[in-house]
């Protein structure tokens, strides 16, 4: 058996199978983020890491800049996706001996950029050597006075909404997306997300995820899935890297969700949750072992 036959979920599930909870700790493998106790009342501590990768996550020539800022706001949105405020993060950085001071500057500009916009704290992390550039980001989050949002809580009969549109990954929004986290603290903070993510490997990978983790079915309406221009609903679901939040609302709160919603970004309602469970025929999303 190869990597190619369990694809990314098979290996999570064959690599973590006999890792259990610890002292404190509420959340483990199987959401955006762990979640651990802080030891303060009313406050949950969130703990994410991600990594990019030069010719998987970004080509040689992208611009490198772009490439910092990607490191870190990908791990943002894991914390956006559970109502979080992002807080402090670790760096580690795998490079070529022959890479030029001006690109590893370049990057570093792009991390320390979208740190400080989201108010993270660039603390620490590691340099080595390597065939090719990688970035691994450790980031630390949490919540005050509300609980996360987590992907596993989900009821049937709850809608399904997205913030944003879909698709265009190819065009450059992977390296530009803006994590919703002052969407996604707005969500967890007035009770209206029953469960949520983000949208990192397409929607057509990402709902099933969340689906699942809440023992449930879905129903998509594919006809409301709001896309970018020039972008199928197909691409929408295939493509991946939209960063956007997908979250499941109380058929009795989706109005008062949409009265009171006060960002300029467009909420749609793209389904519900269902008790009959099925699979996205031709909408797989985006797997890093099993791409051509």
């Amino acid at each position: 058996m190869q990597l190619s036959d369990l694809g990314e979920n098979g290996l999570i599930r064959l690599l973590t199978s006999t890792w259990r909870g610890g002292r404190g700790v509420r959340v483990g493998v199987g959401d955006d983020c762990a979640v651990l106790e802080s030891g303060r009342k009313g406050e949950w501590l969130l703990y994410k890491t991600d990594a990019v990768v030069e010719s998987v996550h970004f080509t040689p020539t992208e611009n490198s800049v772009l490439v910092g800022r990607k490191a870190l706001a990908r791990a943002i949105s894991d914390i956006a996706a559970m109502g979080g405020e992002p807080w402090a993060a670790l760096v580690t950085i795998g490079v070529p001996k022959n890479t030029s001071v001006a690109r590893l500057r370049g990057i570093y500009r792009g991390l320390e950029k979208v740190a400080r916009h989201y108010g993270v704290a660039l603390v620490g992390g590691e340099t080595t050597r390597a065939r090719q550039l990688f970035l691994s980001v450790s980031l630390v989050g949490k919540t005050t006075h509300y609980e996360p949002v987590l992907r596993s809580t989900g009821r049937v009969g709850d809608l399904l909404f997205v913030t944003g549109r879909l698709g265009g990954t190819i065009s450059g929004k992977h390296l530009r997306f803006e994590p919703r986290v002052k969407e996604g603290q707005w969500l967890a903070r007035h009770g209206l997300a029953r469960a949520m993510m983000d949208l990192s490997d397409g929607l057509g990978a990402d709902l099933p995820r969340l689906a699942k983790a809440s023992k449930v079915g879905f129903r998509l309406e594919w006809d409301a899935v709001p896309c970018n221009r020039g972008v199928s609903v197909e691409e929408a679901l295939q493509g991946g890297e939209d960063y956007e939040l997908l979250f499941a609302v109380s058929p009795r709160d989706a109005k008062r969700l949409l009265r009171r919603w006060p960002f300029p970004l467009a909420l749609t309602c793209i389904g519900a949750l269902t008790k009959t469970r099925k699979d996205l025929h031709g909408g797989g999303g985006f797997d890093h072992f099993r791409q051509r």
